[in-house]
């Protein structure tokens, strides 16, 4: 598809439904268009129904505008919008907004017209934003093409709405405070231009240093989005409101990894894999996006909370309980200090309560304590007046500390008129302040979180003795099997198949159609032994008296063989059971975990690991990433969850072994690459102990519609390490050399390379003067997006 940078700065705009008629859109928009702000612009009405609008010759059609159109857009009725879009795109118009409404949203007619629109565009390779849009403003520029009758303020930060009404109503608040704007675009029913689209636009835009996102149902090309928030996130700060999915899923999940990795959390750990910032209300979106471009942002959690007022710091220590926080706690030589300057009844604690008294110098000097103290991370300030120290005098102090400080300083000045001008210091001087507490902690922990995902993005993975490509035909065969006998869930034992094939440890397990054979599997095992039913109609064995466990003779082994299948066709009369695995019992379980798979119906595949075990949905302690996996991101998945705590070893227990579990996820992530046929699977558990893991049981249930899929990783929304440019080179004198994509785990090596070069070599190789090459520049030539550019070594 075609660019859209002419569009967005365009030269010639037509606009086609111009009207002179009172509060019609069509006049609302000529008013905004006209204003250029010096800029070299034409504006074309175009209304056959009319001969000039507001003294402008108006044209009967788009195509009898003499000379190329950059931007055309689009108010006439709904009906009248394909065949204007045809004619547009056999005038040579480089981009339409379409502000008319009446398409999806207004039912099946309506749908019809846009899918003819979308048809046009894709045959022409016309770029559409909208329909049912808002429309695009662009201050810097000079160009509102809006019917709203007020012109934001220039400024730096640029929104992105799929809601019409809900843009308009943050434009509103955002002038009346006094924000400004690089740019705002409301996406509307989004049949082209989506938000992968407009990041990437937005990313090489000067006047753009942060992006606030408003997503109302869906992202549009989610491939596109990944790709183009991971490229800009770095440089760019992107904040995002997403209200939860109105709709449930429809179809049944059918493990438990299914059932937990719901929507809204895929939508987490997308956000967080790509390094944007997921806030919970319109405050939130302005309060953080204006602060992530901070010189100095928060290693930690670790927030001291200082006032001259208890209450409101009890207010502040329970919303950042509730978001996940943790209250700093200063050494013992600082407590001393605080002892120095504070009245002999004080108490150090965090809410630190400098008393009602306190006087700017005391507050000046706590600040300056607790900054310079290792275990905090960032200090919020709180000020209510007391009469004692004022509030523009300690607003000069604070920006005087914050302009020193390396550690973020955030503020709340309660109160009205008294505080006003005191805020407004602090605002022109970058420190960021708020009208409560929660605000404030909210906005810490989001500049937190922001820090932490760049710090994911710039981490280095150490290289794991991983196969990357296992031989897989044999099970690429098995799934066809499957799905041509009608079978959507695959056996216990084939579902092993898939784990020991890529390293994954298993327990033994034999299948058994009758108390012969499960003897005879007792037989090679020895005791004690599991017994589990074998059925690809249910899910949760436990569930239905479908495991026995702590079987030790063959007694025992034959009637309880016989109680298993009595029990579970009582309970499941209709489900199709097909044996009985037998497998050798591990006596002592130190911990149980879950590993699993599924398809999310917009993301694509993701992987849960968590607490595992027949709880598993109680506790509901899980982490959720997106394939591929590294050595670093498997063990920040584990990290997310409670059980990590446990696996470090707890109470006796020994820890296991993180490295190894480490190469298990990593193995199950290559797995799930190579297989888009599968839709869900369940390693539940894996059992840990003496350090070492086995999977106990497995499930895997098989998507029918991927197996005639040609496309490379329809699955995946973030490319895999692209093997296939990996191949052997001769040199001319016969050394053979390895030539592949550069890859994260390659930053030593080229850091070794790169630090033995001359200045002259460096300025040479990088068109520029170079003294010091750091991690960050590393991160950048070594983690690269294989969907938007390659690096060979």
């Amino acid at each position: 598809m075609a660019d859209i940078r002419r569009m967005f700065d365009p030269k010639t705009i037509a606009l086609i439904g111009a009207s002179e008629r009172e509060n019609s859109t069509g006049r609302n928009l000529l008013r905004n268009l006209l204003p250029t702000n010096g800029r070299e612009r034409t504006i074309y009405p175009v209304n056959p129904n009319s001969k000039s609008v507001f003294n402008l010759e108006c044209f009967p059609s788009v195509s009898a505008i003499p000379g190329a159109v950059d931007l055309a857009v689009i108010v006439s009725p709904a009906p009248t919008v394909p065949p204007v879009v045809e004619e547009c795109a056999h005038a040579g118009a480089q981009g339409v907004l379409i502000i008319s409404g009446g398409f999806r949203e207004a039912g099946p007619e309506g749908e019809k017209l846009e899918q003819e629109v979308s048809a046009i565009a894709k045959r022409h390779g016309l770029r559409i934003l909208g329909p049912n849009s808002l429309g695009l403003v662009r201050p810097h520029i000079g160009l509102n093409a809006t019917p709203l009758k007020a012109n934001p303020e220039k400024g730096n930060i640029a929104f992105i709405s799929q809601s019409g009404a809900f843009g308009r109503a943050l434009l509103d608040w955002g002038m009346d405070v006094h924000i400004g704007f690089s740019m705002f675009a409301s996406l509307g029913s989004m049949i082209d231009i989506d938000f992968g689209d407009l990041i990437d636009f937005l990313g090489q835009d000067a006047q753009t240093r942060s992006i606030m996102l408003y997503i109302e149902e869906e992202v549009g090309d989610v491939k596109q989005f990944a790709s183009a928030a991971r490229g800009f996130a770095r440089n760019k700060p992107i904040v995002v409101l997403k209200p939860p999915r109105r709709t449930a899923r429809a179809d049944p999940a059918l493990s438990h990894t299914g059932q937990m990795a719901t929507h809204e959390r895929v939508y987490d750990a997308v956000f967080k894999r790509v390094g944007v910032v997921r806030v919970k209300s319109a405050a939130d979106l302005f309060n953080t996006a204006g602060v992530l471009e901070a010189r100095h942002l928060p290693k930690g959690t670790r927030l001291m909370i200082i006032t001259n007022a208890s209450g409101l710091g009890v207010v502040a220590t329970n919303a950042l309980n509730e978001i996940g926080g943790r209250l700093a706690k200063c050494s013992e030589e600082n407590e001393q200090k605080f002892r120095a300057t504070l009245p002999s009844h004080w108490k150090p604690t965090n809410p630190m309560d400098i008393l009602r008294d306190a006087d700017v110098e005391r507050y000046e000097r706590v600040v300056r304590i607790c900054l310079a103290d290792s275990g905090v991370d960032g200090v919020l300030v709180i000020f209510t007046v007391q009469d004692v120290a004022g509030p523009d005098e300690l607003a000069q102090a604070i920006v005087r500390l914050a302009r020193e400080a390396w550690k973020p300083i955030l503020t709340t000045w309660v109160g009205g008129g008294d505080v006003q001008q005191a805020r407004k210091i602090l605002l022109k001087n970058n420190v960021p302040t708020y009208v409560t507490p929660e605000e404030a902690v909210r906005t810490y922990f989001y500049m937190y979180s922001y820090e932490r995902n760049l710090e994911l993005m710039h981490e280095t993975p150490s290289d794991l003795p991983v196969d990357q490509a296992p031989p897989k035909n044999n099970l690429k065969t098995l799934i066809r099997k499957a799905a041509a006998a009608g079978r959507t869930v695959l056996t216990e034992e084939e579902s092993k198949r898939f784990l020991i094939n890529y390293g994954i440890p298993t327990v033994k397990t034999y299948m058994a159609h009758t108390p012969e054979q499960s003897v005879g599997a007792a037989k090679a095992l020895g005791y004690p032994l599991v017994l589990k039913v074998a059925s690809p109609d249910i899910t949760y064995k436990s569930d239905v008296g479908g495991v026995i466990t702590g079987i030790n003779s063959e007694e025992e082994l034959r009637a309880e063989y016989d109680r298993l299948l009595k029990r579970v066709t009582e309970s499941c009369p209709d489900a199709t059971i097909t044996g009985v695995t037998v497998q050798k019992m591990i006596e002592k379980i130190d911990y149980e975990v879950i590993l699993g798979a599924k398809k999310d119906e917009d993301f694509g595949s993701v992987i849960l690991f968590g607490m595992g075990g027949t709880s598993v949905e109680i506790f509901q302690d899980f982490g959720v990433e997106l394939p591929p996996l590294n050595q670093t991101l498997a063990r920040r998945l584990m990290e997310e969850t409670k059980v990590y705590r446990l696996l470090k070893g707890y109470r006796g227990k020994p820890p296991a072994d993180l490295k190894k579990l480490e190469q298990i996820i990593v193995s199950f992530s290559n797995m799930i690459i190579d297989f888009p046929e599968i839709a869900e699977v369940d390693i539940n558990p894996i059992a840990i102990t003496g350090g070492t893991a086995y999977a106990l049981d497995a499930r895997i249930v098989i998507d029918k519609e991927c197996l005639e899929s040609t496309t490379p990783y329809p699955h995946l929304i973030i490319t895999p390490y692209p093997t296939k440019y990996v191949m052997t080179w001769r040199m001319t004198d016969g050394t053979e050399v390895l030539l592949r994509p550069i890859k994260p785990e390659d930053e030593p090596m080229e850091h070794e390379m790169l630090t033995s070069l001359s200045e002259k070599t460096l300025r040479e190789r990088f068109f520029q003067a170079i003294k010091h090459i750091t991690h960050e520049m590393h991160i950048r030539f070594c983690n690269i997006d294989y969907d938007r550019e390659m690096a060979i070594v």
